[in-house]
């Protein structure tokens, strides 16, 4: 069966998008650094985070890009992205509760092709944001 997208009509400037993730926990984090190869010890030793003044491990900012990512494939389709810049604003600790959300802003046609431009973000339970981005896509939906 296939899996069922946004259709292009349902994404017009405006539309919102949202994921909320977690807890994050320390297995997470662990799983995260097996699978993307980042096995710097600031992610899963406590002492050596402690040491490198921080307060206790946290999250690879690459792990709220995940989420962020799996937010926007799951609305739109694994091979809609055309562009997708992003910058890493602060770190997910243990514990945290993570909310993606993206919201359309434009949409346009270029080339037959109907494309519509995100401003996607990524905020813990206070509201500190962790991941900001903006992306390109052609929804398959």
């Amino acid at each position: 069966m296939a899996r069922m997208y946004k259709k292009s009509n349902e994404l017009t400037p405006g539309t919102e998008l949202s994921l909320d993730v977690g807890p994050i926990t320390r297995t997470d984090i662990v799983r995260f650094a097996g699978a993307s190869g980042d096995f710097n010890p600031n992610h899963h030793d406590e002492i050596f985070a402690i040491r490198s003044g921080f307060e206790k491990v946290f999250a690879m900012g690459p792990l709220s890009l995940g989420y962020l990512s799996r937010m926007l494939i799951e609305n739109l389709g694994p091979t809609s992205f055309r562009r997708f810049e992003i910058r890493f604003v602060s770190q997910a600790w243990p514990g945290d509760l993570l909310t993606c959300k993206g919201r359309v802003v434009k949409q346009y046609e270029e080339s037959g092709k109907n494309i519509i431009e995100i401003d996607a973000e990524v905020n813990n339970q206070n509201g500190i944001k962790l991941v900001q981005g903006t992306l390109t896509a052609v929804p398959e939906g």
